[in-house]
């Protein structure tokens, strides 16, 4: 048995408890809340702590075991390769204090059942998308991107709601747990723009009837206003980026209950070093108004869930690396949210990107799973502690403590 006794216990949702408790033994947290009311619990193994929260959550990632993002990189890098880079990619997740990430387009979906020492992973398998558009790898021959599509199953072309339907049937064969959409143009893709829809609403209801059916959620990634409300009338659960969200847009999104992952991150990294002039001079055009976008979905009320579009080794020198997924909580705050706010951003309100697959995970509270760590300053007072993962001391991740003293 597990309790962690802290000054501080923020639960994720709901108001901080100065000199807090948590117990858990097994997977599932049986109490936690103010130190008066917690159980005796005796044998325990005892840790004692500034901070105690929910292990965090990164809801867009993707597990590509590659040093930099263009398409040599993902056309003729080799898989085992990449493999073997992503075991320490993940670690250095969990180094972070990140427990759970939704993968949208990589090789989480095979890695899944396969790296324990690291997040729990629910994956989309490939991302789904038009011939030419955000799931293409433009300079490459478009037979390679079918071979890819076989081999890997990073990115998938479909064209036609048929096509479109088979592709999200593929995922599920491969046990996705959520599928992803390319609904417009995007940054890192050369040719298109991000401001054009690239599925039709047939072919996008397609996937979401598909995905519906084995009750997966359907994660859209969108940048201009059309694609945005053309998924969000195919009904996606999530819009990821959302750069050009309005007033209608923010609106549709609070009738149908769909949730925003702004992904600042990866706006954050638009200008660095390592970045094609293509998707620099893309990322320039729309990085203002994407700032304006998050501050305009928090005001009216659009639920927001963090993630970062990570894709980078550990090792890289970019905002983009595995391990760094703690700065994005920083940047919701700059962008209107409060801390308390961007906190449950990243943990009670994320698992709810996944619909029917969610967890119950992102909270400190009985029944809950066991994803537990504790920080050495309050991220109360500087959001900028979770960026740090040096501050992370313990993680447990299903009851398992995974860093700490039985865990390093």
């Amino acid at each position: 048995m597990q309790r962690v006794e802290a000054e501080i216990l923020i639960p994720g949702r709901g108001e901080p408890v100065s000199d807090g408790v948590v117990v858990f033994d097994g997977a599932s947290i049986s109490y936690a809340g103010a130190a008066s009311d917690a159980p005796e619990t005796p044998g325990a193994d005892v840790t004692r702590a500034r901070v105690v929260m929910p292990g965090l959550w990164d809801c867009h990632t993707h597990v590509t075991g590659l040093p930099g993002a263009s398409s040599a990189d993902f056309a003729f890098t080799n898989l085992a390769a990449r493999g073997a880079r992503a075991v320490p990619d993940l670690r250095a997740a969990l180094d972070a204090g990140v427990t759970s990430v939704r993968e949208l387009g990589g090789l989480g979906v095979a890695l899944a059942n396969a790296v324990d020492d690291g997040p729990a992973i629910y994956a989309a398998g490939a991302l789904l998308g038009a011939t030419g558009g955000h799931a293409d790898l433009h300079d490459v021959p478009s037979a390679w991107n079918h071979e890819l599509a076989l081999s890997v199953g990073e990115r998938r072309q479909c064209d036609g709601p048929a096509d479109c339907a088979r592709a999200a049937r593929e995922q599920l064969r491969r046990n996705a747990k959520v599928l992803k959409v390319c609904a417009s143009g995007g940054v890192f893709s050369e040719v298109d723009h991000p401001l054009h829809q690239q599925l039709t609403g047939a072919e996008l209801a397609a996937i979401v009837e598909v995905a519906g059916m084995a009750g997966r959620a359907v994660a859209a990634h969108c940048h201009g206003k059309p694609g945005i409300m053309a998924a969000l009338e195919a009904g996606v659960h999530t819009i990821e980026h959302g750069t050009f969200l309005d007033e209608e847009s923010c609106a549709a999104m609070l009738e149908t209950g769909a949730i925003l992952v702004p992904t600042c991150t990866a706006f954050a990294s638009f200008g660095e070093a390592w970045v094609p002039d293509f998707a620099r001079r893309k990322g320039a055009e729309i990085a203002a108004r994407h700032a304006e976008a998050v501050a305009m979905a928090h005001a009216r009320g659009v639920p927001i869930a963090a993630g970062t579009d990570i894709a980078m080794s550990a090792t890289a020198s970019t905002r983009l690396r595995w391990g760094a997924h703690g700065g994005e909580l920083g940047l919701l705050v700059e962008s209107g949210l409060s801390t308390v706010e961007a906190i449950e951003a990243a943990t009670a309100t994320a698992p709810r990107t996944l619909g029917p697959q969610a967890p119950r995970s992102g909270c400190l509270a009985a029944g809950y799973d066991a994803d537990v760590i504790t920080v050495a300053a309050d991220p109360l007072a500087d959001i900028a502690v979770l960026a740090d993962p040096a501050q992370v001391i313990d993680v447990w991740r299903g009851g398992v403590r995974r860093k700490g003293p039985e865990g390093s």
